[in-house]
């Protein structure tokens, strides 16, 4: 019963980690080719919130119930998949972090974009392109654990 419970708490916040993830960046991009600086502001301001609320959370409990997991099936953590899923997972984490902050700089340049009625800067764009980049890293690195996890394959 243990290992049930903990393999559905660990297939939910992969869940919340990866849906929260794919829907805070389609918003934010979206929102931001609309060049709309209130919009913007507003839209960033959320995507902040649900990473701390949502993604923050399951990123932790990811690894914790993925180790768990892993020694109640008494699975050894050198296997090829399992390996291979562990480093594609710190790939994913070392992207996300610097893109949480970058979420909140970007967030602040466009409030004071919309506070003062002027368009989103070069430096928003700078920064958002730089988001943009670790955010494909870490998407396409999920996607391959995900592979992983369902095929147990390296």
């Amino acid at each position: 019963m243990t290992y049930l419970v903990i393999k559905w708490l660990h297939v939910l916040s992969s869940t919340i980690l990866f849906g929260t993830g794919i829907g805070s960046a389609f918003y934010m991009l979206l929102t931001s080719l609309g060049r709309d600086a209130k919009t913007v502001a507003c839209v960033s301001r959320l995507v902040v919130l649900a990473d701390w609320l949502f993604t923050t959370p399951t990123a932790i409990l990811q690894p914790a119930t993925g180790l768990y997991l892993a020694h109640l099936a008494n699975m050894q953590l050198g296997s090829r998949w399992l390996a291979w899923s562990i480093g594609l997972y710190l790939l994913a984490i070392s992207c996300w972090i610097p893109v949480v902050f970058l979420q909140i700089r970007l967030a602040a340049s466009a409030r004071v974009s919309a506070n003062s009625g002027r368009p989103l800067t070069a430096a928003y764009w700078r920064l958002l392109s730089i988001w943009a980049a670790l955010g494909a890293v870490a998407f396409f690195a999920f996607l391959a654990i995900f592979w992983l996890m369902v095929t147990k394959q390296a």
